[in-house]
């Protein structure tokens, strides 16, 4: 590879690299600033406060113009499974950084 070419290769991967570092950066603070969020609906979902929130919905008790997607074990539940997988990536990401 001539050198001109190279020099603009690599120039490539640096503003690739550059972008996925600043925005993986960006998002990383966003999760960790969620992370208290995260651990409420842990707690919340099946929890009796759930559970008797759950049944005033099913009643009718509710506003109807109230969000409610909370109420949905699986919302909840695939939103604390994807932040589960989505840790166990980068646990993978890191691993391989380290080999």
């Amino acid at each position: 590879m001539e050198q001109m070419e190279r020099i603009k290769q690599m120039e490539r991967c640096l503003e690739q690299a550059s972008v996925a570092v600043m925005e993986l950066s960006a998002a990383l603070e966003k999760y960790a600033a969620a992370r208290k969020a995260i651990k409420s609906l842990e707690g919340y979902l099946g929890s009796e406060e759930w559970k008797q929130d759950f049944e005033a919905e099913e009643a009718g008790q509710l506003p109807k113009d109230m969000k409610r997607g909370v109420l949905s074990e699986d919302g909840i539940w695939n939103v604390l499974e994807d932040g589960r997988q989505l840790e166990a990536r980068m646990l993978e990401v890191v691993a391989e950084r380290i080999r």
